[in-house]
């Protein structure tokens, strides 16, 4: 089925409800002669299936993340750092289908992005969310090494428009910086680290973005003057509830919310101090959160000032905003206290492409429904200006 071919199903129909633009001096509708210049800060590649299988050191082949088939016909989806996940993707109907089944194919992508209106977007793993995902830090840079080579290939013909991020884990030194070094020449425009870099729950010995024991990664990645990312689910399983609400309570506690942990060990931690040109941003996390994190952060480094070591030149809300971005698909929470906040300079709308969390084929009418109350100069950075700095596009005059 080809985005020609749409049939929105009943539970989709609230997507192309809208409240128009007639007010908007420029709008969001593909076609349109006075469209913004609309860049997707997250969508997500569709990698083939046995891409890890056929593509990694033979040492590993037996261990990368990879679908089963139980005694019932029933379709798991197992890695080493998951606990088993049921597939249900041949349960879906119209456009649900249509998501899962978009994505592979550049060509496709560039036919997609024009129906949604989308001038350019940064491409992040799909079914490579998983590459994170082991304790086994050489283990999970393979992974990323297969995914950036794949990547490349697939996209370096397309990468005015459509630019992968390289993937990185961080766990892995040594493997970091020099994987850093060697996409930085290739031409890739950003990179995506997990959330924490020792996948797994909590542990104080683990290393974290905090300590200096990464100045080495910052350095080569203010170096390589690349943009890092961080996406959400990555770091540790996000399925942690089972059971009644479960599929809501894993989305907004253990997916979204740990988004939060590197933000704040940049800000907090003085390595921004030391690594001034550092940029990153948290990606598909939403954005209602960072108002009352950036005081959050500042009324601990006030009232706790006699436990904060090293002493910052600056608040942590003021290096965010001077490194910091955050993308979200919709947020009227966010949306509402951008400008108030001066925080318009800092937020990306992305439309998740082409994952059911997101805007895709309708964000017209998401963008419609949620950025009215936005003044014209805020609507254009915070849809296209903002990435387009962070990542290197080149905007039309």
């Amino acid at each position: 089925m080809s985005s020609t071919e749409l049939t929105i199903n009943e539970p989709n129909l609230w997507r192309v409800k809208t409240p128009g633009h007639a007010h908007w001096p420029r709008s969001a509708r593909p076609g349109d002669p006075g469209k913004y210049f609309i860049v997707s800060a997250d969508a997500h590649a569709n990698e083939p299936a046995d891409l890890w299988a056929t593509r990694i050191d033979a040492k590993y082949r037996e261990r990368v993340p990879r679908v089963v088939v139980d005694a019932n016909g029933v379709k798991w989806r197992v890695s080493e750092g998951h606990r088993p996940d049921r597939l249900r993707t041949d349960e879906l109907e119209g456009e649900d289908r249509l998501r899962q089944l978009a994505g592979a194919d550049p060509e496709q992508r560039l036919r997609d992005m024009d129906r949604d209106g989308i001038d350019a977007e940064v491409i992040f793993p799909n079914k490579g969310l998983s590459m994170w995902a082991t304790p086994d830090a050489a283990f999970a840079m393979a992974q990323c090494r297969v995914y950036n080579e794949w990547a490349w290939e697939t996209f370096a013909a397309y990468n005015h428009r459509m630019s992968p991020a390289a993937a990185i884990a961080t766990a892995d030194l040594e493997g970091s910086i020099a994987e850093v070094q060697r996409v930085a020449r290739l031409g890739f425009r950003a990179l995506t680290l997990p959330c924490k870099p020792v996948w797994g729950a909590h542990d104080v010995d683990h290393p974290n973005y905090n300590l200096p024991v990464f100045d080495p990664l910052w350095a080569a990645i203010q170096d390589a003057d690349l943009p890092i990312t961080f996406h959400v689910s990555t770091g540790r399983d996000p399925r942690a509830a089972r059971g009644n609400g479960g599929a809501v309570i894993n989305y907004v506690s253990h997916s979204l919310s740990p988004t939060i942990e590197p933000v704040a060990n940049l800000c907090a931690s003085g390595v921004l101090s030391r690594f001034p040109r550092l940029r990153f941003a948290t990606i598909e996390a939403g954005i209602g959160w960072v108002a009352w994190l950036l005081d959050a952060m500042d009324e601990a480094y006030r009232k706790h000032h006699f436990w904060v070591r090293p002493k910052l030149d600056r608040l942590p809300s003021e290096y965010f905003r001077a490194h910091g971005f955050a993308s979200f698909q919709e947020d009227p929470a966010g949306l509402a206290l951008a400008e108030s906040t001066g925080l318009d300079d800092n937020f990306m709308w992305g439309n998740d492409y082409p994952h059911h969390e997101g805007t895709w084929p309708h964000s017209a009418e998401a963008i419609e429904r949620t950025m009215g109350g936005l003044s014209d100069g805020a609507r254009a950075k915070v849809l296209g200006l903002n990435a387009a700095r962070l990542f290197g596009f080149t905007v039309p005059r």
